[in-house]
């Protein structure tokens, strides 16, 4: 149960990291949709790294590690507004911001995990 709870709670503060990150990021962007991109790739990023200090240096036990995996990052990354994103800009005919989306939040992702990953490593 506690780990159930500590998910449900983690959870709660990522949304409103995504919430708050994306707000203030999309109020100064373009129509292309910066807020999901660098949340995604930042969520990207701590999981990587986080990934590799929850394990080696700080060994929490197993219900803090899912806490902040899979509640935190979990609710605070999001794949479905990426998609919905990539959506509305086909809709609205930015194929060209749709393609850049899509793939550019999957090598950005990608390299976020592996940086992370490098990072953790390191220290």
């Amino acid at each position: 149960m506690r780990t159930v709870i500590a998910i449900a709670v983690a959870g709660g503060a990522g949304a409103l990291a995504r919430y708050g990150l994306d707000r203030a990021i999309s109020r100064r962007a373009s129509e292309f949709p910066w807020g999901t991109f660098v949340v995604n790739a930042s969520g990207a990023f701590l999981l990587g790294l986080l990934s590799v200090l929850l394990a080696r240096w700080l060994s929490p036990s197993h219900w803090l590690r899912i806490a902040v995996t899979v509640g935190f990052l979990g609710a605070y990354t999001t794949f479905s507004t990426l998609s919905f994103d990539t959506y509305r800009l086909l809709e609205d005919g930015s194929v060209g911001l749709a393609v850049a989306n899509m793939l550019g939040s999957l090598v950005i992702g990608l390299l976020a995990v592996w940086g992370g990953i490098s990072l953790g490593r390191a220290i």
